[in-house]
């Protein structure tokens, strides 16, 4: 299954402060209703889960339909 390092909360604008990170399937839903600190503790979680593969924001307001707000995180 496809997962992604969200940050959150879900911007609306490119200068909103990132509090944490969440593993999300391509729905929206969190994988393990977990919160990161970084966005390399998210990554390094959703790899001991045995995701793959692992997609990270490439920008701050994403869209999962857009690929190219996506970056392969492995």
């Amino acid at each position: 299954m496809k997962v992604y390092i969200e940050p959150k909360p879900k911007a609306r604008l490119e200068n909103e402060s990132i509090n944490h990170y969440e593993i999300e399937k391509d729905g929206g839903s969190s994988v393990d209703n977990r919160q990161y600190k970084t966005q390399k503790e998210a990554n390094e979680s959703a790899k001991r889960q045995g995701h793959n593969p692992i997609l990270c924001a490439r920008v701050r307001v994403t869209d999962k339909g857009r690929p190219d707000h996506w970056r392969n995180c492995e």
